[in-house]
């Protein structure tokens, strides 16, 4: 593995013309990934998958991530020699991009799939959906997008115009307009070694940016920056909110969010009203068994969330009707025969009770929760009352329709740092199988887990509650943290350098400009969703904008700096 990497030859001045300039290259880019998406939904539409609304996030996703992918390949090819046949190129372009790809496609799709194993429909559908987008998206880019950057190769080869592939001239005519000079003069600016322009990104990351980071005082404020941003992620994990407002499922415009406001505003000390139901067939005319019930109802009705003066029982009421009107209710003709004279002064309670061939089949009480504001409130509600239920000698069931976004507190968290630790373990197994330096890997898990502590502890700052929305985000942080940090430790293993502030300098030559790239490719596909109506969407633009940002600086900043503090050896290290 440690002779992977060709030599590569450096660009010497910046020169975008018509004849070196990737127009078509950056379309079929952008097409390559539209195609990814086409091809993934396509597929498991037909194989009967349900789509969920979260999965309308994932064309955005993949649209950053395949144009990330194409900047790295186009990056790779700038490096190689003009001068050598398109093939060769070929072959150089790919060993250096493949395997940088692969390995963040493979990362990403794994932490997609991984995701899968939540307990949420929804994010199972997502996972699912964009996880197959990437497999397609990478099969695109390495064969469709490949195809296009050899064809435009052979164009650039015969100095031919890239709209209209005529051939044009390669040096300056005499007294020619600007214009003429940019629209057909083009070609290589060195003959004598066919190389192409150095593109002034790459020259502030060779002559400027990399020197400066490498410096020891800017290590030591490097330190110091990652020891705050470190403190503030592990605070905001320590406030972090669990639940979801139900008002952010519903759009901005709807008449469901008022809704919401003034039951807030004036009805805000209740709780949800409680169905308690008897779910089997009783001998409800037997005393000991309506005792039992009883001491259930009394069970219930003494939690500290519940008020029991407002509590509904029409077997309390039977009874109390019973003794004042000296009815019979202990044997099974009697206790059927005068439910008639309970319907005369309680009409509602027929509705309570469920009678299916003269007998009753099941039956409800009422009971009222109070002081029920957080989502740990109701967490400890739903847990209290569910253990009080099971522990009656009748069989009985608490329900009300919020049950089913209070189910997902239960299992929000556990689920989150299941996928996260399994995510993080295979990202660290796929990292020491295809980055040829063990502790280049480890360093590597480190920058994924630092970012996803990083999004963790800022989704806080920015008023994003952990639900099975941003659990969908945080699986995909996982897959998108290892991106930048992959390639840079990728390039820096890679490099022929001799010095460890070399290498460092080495990587962010050849791959921070596509990072860059990458980074503003991103956001600016998911930034439409900042102005959504939905929260789901706008959730999803706050930490995949975290995402992109924390694993920027990552890879830009953090891991090139940490890398140097360990000698770690390159390519050079290994030749003979």
């Amino acid at each position: 593995m440690g002779e992977w990497r060709p030599s590569i030859r450096r660009r010497k001045d910046a020169k975008v013309d018509c004849v070196q300039n990737k127009v078509w290259v950056a379309a079929c880019g952008v097409l390559s990934s539209g195609l990814a998406v086409l091809s993934s939904f396509g597929l498991l539409l037909f194989c009967g998958i349900p789509f969920d609304m979260t999965v309308a996030n994932a064309p955005f996703l993949i649209l950053g991530v395949g144009v990330d992918d194409m900047f790295i390949m186009i990056s790779c090819w700038q490096q190689t020699n003009p001068k050598n046949k398109v093939e060769k190129r070929m072959a150089e372009t790919y060993a250096e991009a493949a395997v940088s790809i692969t390995i963040t496609t493979l990362t990403d799709v794994l932490a997609f799939y991984i995701g899968i194993m939540t307990s949420f429909q929804s994010v199972k559908s997502f996972c699912l959906y964009t996880g197959t987008a990437f497999i397609f998206c990478y099969l695109y880019n390495i064969t469709f997008l490949g195809a296009v950057l050899a064809l435009n190769g052979k164009r650039e080869k015969g100095n031919r115009h890239w709209l209209i592939c005529t051939k044009v001239k390669d040096i300056v005519p005499p007294h020619r307009s600007c214009l003429y000079n940019m629209c057909c003069v083009g070609g290589f600016s060195d003959k004598s070694s066919w190389a192409e322009g150095e593109h002034p990104m790459n020259k502030f990351f060779r002559k400027y940016y990399g020197p400066f980071l490498t410096k020891i005082w800017t290590k030591v404020f490097v330190v110091l920056l990652y020891g705050g941003f470190l403190a503030s992620s592990i605070y905001g994990c320590t406030q972090m909110k669990e639940g979801i407002d139900l008002r952010n499922l519903a759009s901005d415009d709807s008449y469901v969010i008022q809704y919401y406001d003034w039951e807030d505003e004036y009805f805000s000390e209740y709780g949800p009203r409680i169905m308690v139901t008897i779910t089997e067939n009783v001998p409800y005319w037997n005393l000991s068994i309506r005792n039992d019930i009883e001491n259930c109802m009394e069970s219930l009705e003494n939690n500290s969330y519940v008020e029991k003066s407002l509590s509904e029982s029409w077997l309390r009421m039977y009874e109390n009707v019973a003794r004042i009107g000296s009815l019979n209710i202990d044997t099974k003709a009697f206790f059927m025969g005068n439910l008639s004279e309970l319907y005369k002064l309680f009409s509602e309670f027929e509705w309570d009770i469920d009678i299916r061939y003269q007998e009753i089949a099941a039956s409800h009480f009422f009971i009222q929760t109070v002081n029920v504001t957080t989502a740990v409130d109701e967490k400890n509600l739903l847990h209290q009352l569910r253990d009080l239920a099971k522990d009656c000698k009748i069989p009985l069931m608490v329900y009300h329709p919020a049950f089913i976004y209070y189910d997902q507190y239960i299992v929000i968290v556990p689920n989150t740092i299941q996928n996260i630790g399994i995510a993080t373990g295979v990202m660290l197994c796929v990292s020491l199988l295809l980055i040829p330096n063990p502790l280049c890997s480890l360093w590597v898990t480190f920058a994924i887990a630092s970012v996803i502590v990083g999004v963790a502890g800022f989704m806080t700052y920015w008023d994003v509650n952990l639900d099975s929305i941003s659990m969908i985000n945080l699986v995909i942080c996982i897959g998108f943290s290892v991106d930048f940090s992959a390639h840079i430790s990728y390039a820096f293993v890679s490099s022929e350098k001799s010095t460890v502030n070399e290498r460092a300098v080495d990587a962010l030559y050849l791959l921070g400009y596509p990072v860059i790239q990458g980074v503003i490719s991103t956001i600016l596909g998911v930034i439409v969703l900042s102005a959504a109506q939905a929260y789901i969407f706008r959730t999803f633009f706050k930490i995949m904008f975290l995402v992109i940002l924390f694993g920027a600086v990552h890879g830009l900043v953090f891991i090139p700096v940490f890398l140097t503090f360990f000698g770690i050896r390159g390519r050079s290290s290994h030749k003979r």
